[in-house]
């Protein structure tokens, strides 16, 4: 009795251990490739959210930039029976090339990817063949939700999971992480209904003015706190692969040089008053051109003022009026303004930004000083005239614009005048004149002083990649503004590529109207009369 029992436990004990090793053995020789292929899909996977990229938010909290987990479908090549069959039916499931995928089922490999960012359809169809060798798995993926909104400020994360272009590059280090630690989330100074409103302003400039592209900023002046910027055309992050021309990526506002034209007048004209040979009052007498050397210079249409103050050469944004500024100081102390208002050097943005050295109107000829004084031959990014205009609206303190708020730039430079308050409220009561009696009239809020200025300006043939002297009939028509004029709370530039009409009155100025009335609506601004 008693072997008999030991026996049945010596039997019972063979029993389950040829068991384990038939277990064993099934796993790890007959499955072992399509469990080492999985074991490396998850190990990605793993990888992925041990170390998790920084999410990008809105001020509210709006998500612009989030990680997601993907669907994928991956293959296990060695245990894929019929590989010509399996290829034929993933193709018409999957939407893709049939050819390219027999040479990934025919790889000596045990974990190939098949298609990244399945939809629940394709998921629902793979599930149900049950296809030997393919499997359905998930990575994590970037993702923005916005789409086009705001899309060459956020830029986008590459296959290589590098950040390209706008945000996700200049942040690209703070974002990623180091090695075992997940990267920063980033709330930016950006309000998601103004950028909204901003890039549906553009959307219309193109279908009712026909333009080429655009551009609309809004800042809060004394702070450098940016609230919307805009671009068109955009692009959707999410599909970058197929934007086929690069230079969409790009964003305009810090990366793409312009000369402005008249918009740049309310420079010329702080000059002469901060060096007191000026006043808002001071006439002078124009004759509708005026001759530099072998140039005559006109002004628009050809029109002749007669006598008019410097208020009004503003108000009708008179070429030779500006001239006339520019000639009553001299032209290096003219220099020294436009580089202290910043056109000369980069303005510290957290973007990629270029500069333009201004090489040509720095050899001080004549008529490089002349053109300038009405912004034609003088060139800058949009970002650089929107901080001059800021240092006009917030008493003459040069500002640093930024978009993080957690990691924005020193401002130490805030501090430092570029032109005093006093003149700063002078060329600002000007510029209310602009809008209240000049060609800016439908800039005008009831309830509110708004300053601004118009600027039309002609394209340059170089500017177009056109290999010639001289300028082209297509213009670039901005106009910058900032309310309330005397304590303002935003300041919009909105800059508009070969509009379908003749200035910046007809094009950049009524859009002005329609952001700056959302806005003082949307943020409750007090207004300065009934």
């Amino acid at each position: 009795m008693e072997n008999w029992r030991i026996n049945l436990i010596l039997t019972l004990i063979i029993f389950f251990g040829a068991a384990i090793i038939g277990k064993l053995f099934f796993v790890q020789i007959l499955q072992g490739d399509r469990y080492k292929a999985l074991a490396q899909g998850l190990h990605s996977i793993n990888n992925e959210i041990r170390q998790e990229r920084g999410e990008i938010v809105f001020k509210n909290g709006e998500p612009l930039a989030i990680n997601i987990d993907w669907p994928l479908v991956f293959s296990s090549p060695t245990e894929v029976e019929d590989k010509k069959e399996t290829a034929g039916i993933l193709t018409g499931i999957l939407n893709i090339n049939e050819e390219s995928l027999l040479e990934k089922l025919e790889k000596d490999s045990i974990y190939t990817v098949i298609k990244k960012r399945l939809t629940e359809e394709e998921i629902g169809k793979l599930k149900e063949l049950n296809l030997a060798g393919i499997y359905v798995g998930k990575e994590s993926g970037r993702y923005y939700p916005q789409e086009s909104l705001a899309s060459q400020l956020i830029g986008f994360l590459d296959a290589d999971k590098k950040g390209r272009y706008g945000l996700e590059e200049y942040y690209d280090e703070i974002l990623k992480g180091e090695r075992g630690f997940n990267g920063r989330d980033i709330v930016l100074t950006i309000d998601y209904s103004i950028q909204f409103t901003a890039e549906k302003l553009l959307k219309q400039a193109k279908n009712n003015l026909g333009i080429e592209g655009g551009e609309i900023v809004v800042i809060e002046p004394n702070s450098g706190k940016i609230l919307a910027l805009a671009n068109f055309p955009d692009f959707n992050p999410n599909q970058y692969s197929k934007i086929s021309e690069l230079e969409v990526f790009q964003n305009s506002v810090v990366q793409k040089i312009f000369e402005p034209g008249s918009v740049f007048k309310p420079i010329t004209m702080a000059s002469a008053l901060e060096e007191g040979k000026i006043t808002p009052q001071t006439t002078y007498i124009d004759e509708g051109e005026i001759k530099i050397g072998g140039y005559t210079i006109y002004n628009y249409d050809k029109r002749v003022w007669g006598e008019k103050t410097m208020t009004e050469v503003l108000e009708k944004s008179i070429n030779t009026g500006a001239v006339f500024v520019e000639q009553k100081i001299p032209h290096n102390v003219f220099l020294d303004y436009i580089a202290n208002f910043g056109i000369f050097e980069p303005t510290g943005i957290d973007l990629k930004e270029i500069y333009s050295e201004n090489k040509e109107f720095k050899k001080g000829y004549e008529i490089n000083f002349a053109t300038a004084s009405f912004g034609q031959g003088v060139e800058m990014t949009p970002i650089q005239l929107i901080r001059a205009y800021c240092a006009i609206a917030n008493g003459g303190k040069l500002i640093k614009p930024y978009i993080v708020e957690e990691f924005k730039n020193d401002q130490s430079k805030q501090n430092e005048s570029v032109i005093s308050r006093k003149t700063a409220s002078q060329v600002a009561a000007m510029l209310v004149s602009v809008v209240e009696n000049g060609f800016a009239k439908s800039a005008q809020l009831p309830g509110y002083y708004v300053a601004g200025k118009t600027g039309t300006a002609q394209i340059a043939f170089s500017a177009l990649g056109i290999k010639k002297t001289g300028y082209s009939d297509k213009t670039i028509q901005t106009f910058i503004g900032f309310a309330p004029a005397f304590n303002p709370q935003f300041l919009i530039m909105v800059k508009l590529n070969n509009p379908e009409t003749k200035t910046a009155e007809y094009s950049a100025v009524p859009i002005f109207h329609d952001l700056a009335k959302y806005i003082v609506d949307y943020l409750q601004i007090p207004p300065d009369y009934e």
